[in-house]
C-alpha cells in the first residue's frame, strides 16, 4: 500500500499537506499555501520530483557515529527545478489532454 497526501488548514488558516506512510507515520509536512489549487500544485511537484531526487549528505564527519555505505549515482541528474524542456519539443502528454476520438468503429455496430 502506498502512502497518502492529506491537505489541511494550519493554525494561521493556510493550506498545507502532509505525506503519511501506510502505517500512519507523518513523513513530511509542506510549506503554507494560499489556496487549494496551490497546494495541489505542490503535491504534483513532490510526486514528480521525489522519485528522481538525489540525496545530499550535509552531516559533518564528527556527527556521524557509524558511516553508512552510500552508492554513488552513475549519472548526476539535475534538480527537478533545473529541468528545462525546449520550446520546440511537444510535451509527451499533449495527446492525452486532447479530446479522444474513436479510431475504429465499434464492433457492435451494423446488422448481424
Amino acid at each position: 500500500m502506498a502512502g497518502k497526501f492529506e491537505v489541511f488548514l494550519d493554525s494561521d488558516s493556510r493550506f498545507r499537506f502532509r505525506l503519511k506512510a501506510p502505517d500512519g507515520t507523518v513523513m513530511a509536512v509542506s510549506e503554507a499555501y494560499e489556496d487549494k489549487s496551490a497546494v495541489a500544485a505542490g503535491i504534483a511537484a513532490v510526486r514528480e520530483c521525489a522519485g528522481t531526487g538525489l540525496v545530499t549528505d550535509l552531516c559533518t564527519a564528527a556527527s556521524v557515529s557509524q558511516p553508512a555505505p552510500v552508492a554513488a549515482p552513475a549519472l548526476v541528474q539535475p534538480a527537478c527545478d533545473d529541468q528545462r524542456v525546449p520550446a520546440t519539443r511537444v510535451h509527451s502528454f499533449a495527446n492525452a489532454k486532447a479530446p479522444r476520438r474513436q479510431v475504429t468503429s465499434p464492433r457492435w455496430t451494423g446488422a448481424a
